[in-house]
């Protein structure tokens, strides 16, 4: 697949998001205002471009060589739990006021079955290391961009007359469940009439 197609399928025809349900929590979690989001957003992606360039590494020059791929998804794990941890450390010292802002959520990206879910994909999909590293990004901005849009929904929604049981986290899953049918209008056949596969 071409760049410009990895680019295409993970913003838009597979969004981690709005197409297979990973990363629901933060998603939820952090789209009560746009700011959160925004950072959000960008922690999540500088972690997946990274992470699927050192899986990558790891499975070919390592797990694979070494007849260890049963440790995969470990060694997976550990690799996005170090690069949460530095972007946790950067962001308390540079922007102490979004590391309040994200709160719990910054080090839920470890956890962050998004984050797992590309570096798993890019190794099944058998990319080489810049498509993986591509496919992180790709991944990453289409994270980001359904944060953002859910973050101004979920900020008009504030203003607006919701019913009293709607009010909060159930508005919240069905404004998502509303802009993932949007999101179903990217498929693949759209892909492939725009780049031919």
């Amino acid at each position: 697949m071409t760049y410009i197609g990895i680019i295409i399928t993970y913003v838009f025809v597979s969004n981690l998001v709005l197409s297979q349900f990973l990363g629901l929590c933060p998603f939820i979690g952090v789209s009560k205002n746009t700011e959160s989001a925004v950072g959000m957003g960008f922690a999540v992606t500088f972690v997946m471009s990274l992470a699927t360039l050192i899986t990558w590494a790891l499975q070919h020059f390592i797990l694979v060589p070494l007849n260890i791929v049963f440790l995969q998804t470990v060694t997976f794990i550990l690799v996005i739990a170090s690069l949460v941890q530095l972007v946790e450390m950067v962001v308390r010292k540079y922007s102490p006021p979004l590391y309040q802002a994200l709160g719990i959520y910054l080090p839920l990206i470890t956890t962050n079955c998004g984050v797992l879910g590309i570096a798993l994909i890019s190794v099944n999909e058998s990319y080489g290391p810049m498509e993986s590293f591509i496919a992180g990004l790709s991944a990453g901005i289409g994270f980001l961009i359904a944060l953002l849009f859910m973050s101004g929904i979920r900020e008009r929604l504030d203003t607006e007359k919701v019913p009293k049981h709607l009010k909060g986290t159930p508005i919240a899953f069905i404004s998502g469940g509303l802009m993932a049918l949007a999101f179903m209008a990217f498929d693949r056949a759209l892909l492939t009439n725009l780049i031919g596969g």
